[in-house]
């Protein structure tokens, strides 16, 4: 497995390889959902590029930043057992060099949801991903459906700027719970861990609407940022242990 963390290196390897490119853009903290886009990666390319990095423009709070969990020798183990080509391990110097003074911007679908909750976040998180899919040059760039919204939007912008590849979305993986994988459930109390796994619960009851999830959330000591309906599905963002989880399930 071969580590990068100069783009200049990793274009020179990119430059050199034949075969089709899997990539899986990371903020590390990797879990069960990450080796499965690696493994959905592994189904349609030869080579598979993963890369770490804890982005900072797309977090809201300097605390929340300081607080991402950091665990890359353990990363690093994961995906050497996944098989993974390659890693990028760039710093914020390597991505940002003009100090994030140019941005990408979506005027529509970003202003709602997290978007309306996390101003500039969707800046960042687009900014990140059209900066890496320069870089790495891949094929195929894999997107789990846990970050619904973020998984259309990056979307939205590959094809607006006819970009040469495929973005996949991939299935949220659970918990046998129902509890979506986070790299933010690593940071929650025993009580908060078992708390938040009435979130999908509640999604998954149809007989429940948007407004009565609200309430049963608030019920269960949740400070909740949304539940709306978009695009066919129910999303959901709340705070236990002051930690922000978010979740979404198909409606129909």
């Amino acid at each position: 497995m071969k580590i990068f963390k100069k783009i200049s290196q990793l274009q020179k390897w990119r430059k050199s390889q034949k075969k089709s490119i899997g990539f899986v853009p990371t903020m590390g903290a990797l879990h069960a959902g990450h080796i499965e886009l690696v493994k959905k990666a592994k189904k349609k390319s030869k080579l598979i590029v993963v890369s770490i990095f804890v982005n900072p423009t797309q977090f809201n709070s300097a605390e929340d930043l300081a607080k991402y969990p950091r665990t890359l020798e353990n990363d690093l183990k994961m995906l050497k057992a996944a098989k993974v080509d390659a890693v990028f391990l760039p710093t914020e110097k390597e991505l940002y060099p003009e100090g994030y003074r140019y941005k990408v911007m979506e005027e529509v679908e970003s202003k709602i949801l997290c978007g309306a909750h996390r101003p500039g976040h969707f800046e960042g998180v687009l900014t990140v991903v059209m900066k890496l899919l320069n870089i790495v040059k891949p094929d195929f760039a894999f997107f789990g459906e846990k970050d619904f919204q973020q998984l259309r939007l990056i979307q939205g912008m590959a094809d607006a700027f006819f970009m040469d590849l495929k973005i996949v979305p991939v299935a949220t993986v659970r918990e046998k719970s129902g509890l979506a994988l986070s790299s933010r459930n690593k940071r929650l109390s025993q009580q908060g861990l078992q708390t938040s796994r009435v979130i999908s619960t509640f999604l998954k009851d149809k007989g429940l609407d948007a407004e009565e999830i609200k309430r049963k959330l608030l019920a269960h000591g949740f400070d909740v940022d949304y539940v709306e309906d978009h695009w066919n599905r129910r999303f959901v963002a709340a705070y236990i242990d002051g930690i922000r989880l978010i979740d979404n399930m198909r409606l129909r």
